[in-house]
């Protein structure tokens, strides 16, 4: 069984441990992304591949003291930028993808290009994992990126991937509150429905290897005290591991919280594909795609 990280921390030593993985920095043009993936390789935890234009590259990443040693792909646009970088990681040349100075729909649209990209279909949603100050271990979010509305069938495949990923870094049986505004079924309220069927859904064995619970209010699902104070039943109220948010919205809005008003460490990537697919905006921190790519580097299954 894979050992279960009790924080952030550990991901770059597990990452250590798992062996070194080759990333492919699609649109290395970026100052802050390049920095992230040269500590990663200093750690031992990767070796680089940098796709993109030739003088972009050569302008933020010629500083680093082990350039020469990097696999590098010059290529003559944003398209074949694209091309080249899904091409690698399909073609088992690399491990992990990760996003640079290239719009995540563009990116996203070139790993669903079934020319060059991913030969069968796959639905992609996106997983944060936050390590907060307040909240008594780790804590996942999905999917605050990718799914703008998702309906039930949509949400059901968004809970799969997730537990899927957090499976292969030692998260056995993740406990997933359904969140809504409220606690209780509300017909005029469709997230409290969907939740109330994602419920059913894991009770009869149609969504596995986890406990779901919902709808729950965010208060319920992460403080142990609102679950007494209303006297909600159940294992997952209280004690959570996984938030599945109604909408990007909410999602969006709760990422943003926890980094900006809790103090919060996380680690993001894109879940769903045969590979991790490392995608973090360009307002997060360096340490947060430093963490992401160790996070993407410890879920690779050693070969």
């Amino acid at each position: 069984m894979t050992r279960k990280i009790k924080s952030l921390d550990d991901l770059k030593e597990l990452a250590v441990a798992n062996g070194k993985k080759k990333l492919v920095l699609c649109a290395a043009g970026d100052e802050h992304s390049i920095d992230a993936v040269y500590d990663a390789y200093r750690a031992g935890v990767i070796d680089p591949i940098l796709v993109g234009q030739k003088e972009e590259i050569e302008k933020y990443a010629a500083h680093c003291k082990d350039f020469h040693k990097f696999q590098v792909f010059y290529e003559i646009d944003e398209e074949h930028v694209i091309r080249r970088s899904v091409q690698l990681v399909v073609n088992g040349e690399a491990d992990i993808l990760m996003k640079g100075n290239v719009t995540t729909a563009a990116l996203l649209r070139g790993v669903l290009n079934k020319e060059y990209g991913l030969k069968e279909k796959r639905f992609l949603s996106h997983f944060a994992l936050f390590e907060i100050p307040n909240y008594h271990k780790l804590l996942g979010i999905t999917d605050v990126a990718l799914n703008i509305l998702p309906p039930l069938k949509h949400k059901v495949q968004i809970v799969k991937n997730a537990i899927r990923f957090v499976r292969s870094i030692g998260i056995e049986k993740p406990k997933i509150a359904a969140l809504s505004a409220i606690e209780m079924v509300n017909e005029d309220m469709p997230s409290t429905i969907d939740a109330a069927l994602l419920s059913i859904m894991q009770r009869r064995g149609q969504i596995k290897n986890c406990l779901i619970d919902g709808p729950l209010a965010f208060d319920n699902a992460i403080s142990k005290e609102s679950k007494k104070q209303k006297n909600i039943p159940g294992e997952v109220a209280g004690d959570a591991d996984i938030l599945l948010v109604p909408n990007i919205e909410s999602g969006n809005i709760l990422y943003k919280a926890f980094v900006f008003f809790a103090d919060a460490k996380v680690a993001g990537v894109v879940v769903g594909a045969p590979f991790p697919i490392v995608l973090t905006s360009r307002a997060d921190s360096e340490e947060t795609k430093l963490n992401s790519i160790y996070m993407a580097a410890f879920s690779v299954k050693t070969k």
